[in-house]
């Protein structure tokens, strides 16, 4: 096997999001080298999309090739329900022009040679924490859960210090769950956590509280914007999105006890806006000894979570990460 400390080895990373897409190229150690970033298009068929990435992978791989780095595999991080091993996206929510697309095998024919690994947004970000974030200076994590929270909400789980996929890769798929008989409409239900809490389900709210000055066409930033000002209505629509946030905290905090959860994109934008209701309603519905075990932040690699988030699919690889003993 090659030099697994070399400096000339790297990786390319695809964090494909509802919004936008970031394709990156990284270390074995996870340090970004470059990282040029796309809106998705989500709406799109993939078969117009995907010619967009490819071009964008293309550049970076020649800027490695030229600066004398190799790579050696393609990464991505992509929201689900998925089929992990296979690389086939079935239908997830936030990307409907993306549904029953087998992803890995496109890339694969378009990269030949280069080896490709998919692996669930939630899932990547709770490696990415466990591994360069959180996990990376605090002895004794075993247990923690990463929450996306972009346009979609998803999670990872790490239990006993492992990442939990379950029987049919779709554990973490929490935007699913329904916290309330009615509501806004998000992955497919009305009253689901994604409805309330997600970047869609925040406009969704709002469109639903104020008509008369948010609808389900604004663009998520706008809203975000107004609740960074402390605009007294979007504050609101902060606050009953937050209180939601914490009823399907609660579930996951009694039914896993973990030690730390972890939010990624709009939790490290918004922080306490969205946290510190959430924390009320934990303090109120939650097992006072999981509560008290459990501390709540936004994730510590910030807004880079994403990018090295990308990079984990291939970094977990036994044939990747080598020496780094990366699990």
């Amino acid at each position: 096997m090659k030099e697994i400390q070399s400096n000339r080895l790297s990786v390319i990373g695809l964090d494909v999001g509802g919004t936008k897409t970031a394709c990156v190229e990284g270390t074995l150690d996870a340090i970004i080298l470059q990282r040029i970033e796309m809106p998705t298009c989500a709406e799109e068929p993939f078969s117009e999309t995907f010619p967009r990435i490819v071009s964008c992978l293309n550049t970076l791989m020649s800027i490695a090739n030229n600066e004398g780095r190799e790579v050696i595999a393609i990464s991505v991080s992509i929201g689900g329900p998925l089929k992990i091993q296979e690389g086939i996206l079935i239908n997830p929510p936030h990307l409907p022009g993306w549904h029953h697309v087998p992803l890995k095998a496109h890339l694969m024919q378009a990269f030949q040679g280069i080896p490709v690994y998919i692996e669930h947004d939630g899932n990547a970000g709770a490696l990415a924490e466990f591994h360069f974030g959180v996990g990376k200076n605090r002895s004794g994590l075993e247990h923690l859960i990463f929450l996306t929270f972009g346009t979609g909400i998803g999670a990872g789980f790490i239990v006993n210090g492992r990442i939990l996929r379950g029987a049919s890769d779709t554990a973490g798929e929490i935007g699913h769950w329904r916290l309330a008989d009615d509501g806004p409409l998000g992955f497919g239900k009305r009253g689901s956590w994604e409805s309330f809490a997600s970047g869609a389900g925040l406009v969704e709210l709002a469109s639903q509280m104020y008509p008369s000055r948010w609808n389900q066409g604004t663009p998520i930033r706008d809203l975000v914007s107004s609740m960074l000002q402390n605009d007294p209505e979007a504050i609101k629509v902060a606050d009953i999105a937050g209180h939601w946030m914490g009823r399907g905290l609660s579930l996951l905090i009694d039914a896993l006890n973990p030690q730390v959860i972890v939010f990624g994109s709009l939790g490290v934008v918004l922080g306490e806006r969205i946290l510190g209701p959430a924390r009320k309603v934990i303090a109120e519905e939650t097992l006072p000894q999981a509560a008290a075990a459990c501390e709540l932040m936004p994730s510590v690699l910030g807004s880079g979570i994403g990018d090295i988030a990308a990079l984990m699919a291939a970094l977990t690889e036994p044939a990747i990460r080598g020496e780094n003993k990366i699990e």
